[in-house]
C-alpha cells in the first residue's frame, strides 16, 4: 500500500511539474482530429440506418435534382490537407443543415444521434482551420468545387440537397477519415 502512495505521489508532482512547463492552454490549442480515423461502429451504424430510412422515404417522392454535387474528377486524397480539412468542413456543413431542417416526426428522431455526431464532427473542422491554416487559400480544385456547391445551394432545392447529402454520407465520411489521416490517407 505505500508503495501506491508514493506512485500517487509521483504522478502529480509529474503532472504539476509539466503543467508548468506546458500550461494547459497551449495542450488545448492544437488540431487533432485523430478520432475520426476510425469511426465508432454505433455511429456507423446510425448514419447507416438514417440513409436507408431515408432511402425508403425517398422512392415515395418525386424529387426531380440536377446537382451532381458529390460526383468529382479527383479524389479527396489528391488534395493538400487543409484543402481535405475544408472539404469537408463545407460537406458536414451542408449536410447538418438540411439535416437540421424540419422532418416527418420518425425521419427527424432517426437522424437526431447522426446530426448530433456530424454537427461535432463539423465543429472540430472549424476549429481545426481556425488553429492551423486560418487564412488558406483553397486549391484550384477545391475552389472550382466550392463555387458548385454554392450555385447548388442558390438552384437547388432543400429537398434536392437533403437527398444528395444523404444519399453521399459514407463518401463524406470518407472524406472525413482521409482528412483525419492527414498525409497518410493515399
Amino acid at each position: 500500500m505505500p508503495c501506491l502512495g508514493f506512485t500517487l505521489l509521483l504522478v502529480l508532482a509529474l503532472g504539476a511539474s509539466l503543467g508548468a512547463t506546458f500550461p494547459w492552454g497551449t495542450l488545448k490549442k492544437g488540431c487533432s482530429l485523430s478520432k475520426y480515423q476510425f469511426l465508432v461502429p454505433h455511429e456507423l451504424k446510425a448514419v447507416q440506418r438514417m440513409k436507408e430510412q431515408f432511402e425508403d422515404i425517398m422512392l415515395l417522392s418525386d424529387r426531380k435534382c440536377h446537382t451532381r454535387l458529390f460526383y468529382r474528377k479527383w479524389n479527396t486524397a489528391e488534395l493538400s490537407v487543409p484543402d481535405r480539412v475544408m472539404l469537408v468542413e463545407a460537406e458536414l456543413d451542408l449536410t447538418t443543415t438540411v439535416l437540421g431542417l424540419p422532418a416527418p416526426p420518425r425521419f427527424a428522431e432517426t437522424r437526431h444521434q447522426p446530426l448530433a455526431f456530424l454537427t461535432q464532427a463539423r465543429e472540430d473542422l472549424r476549429d481545426c482551420m481556425a488553429t492551423e491554416a486560418p487564412s488558406h487559400q483553397p486549391s484550384g480544385k477545391l475552389r472550382h468545387w466550392l463555387q458548385k456547391l454554392q450555385t447548388a445551394k442558390k438552384t437547388e432545392s432543400n429537398g434536392c440537397l437533403e437527398a444528395s447529402a444523404i444519399l453521399h454520407l459514407f463518401q463524406i465520411l470518407n472524406d472525413l477519415r482521409c482528412a483525419a489521416l492527414q498525409d497518410q490517407c493515399t
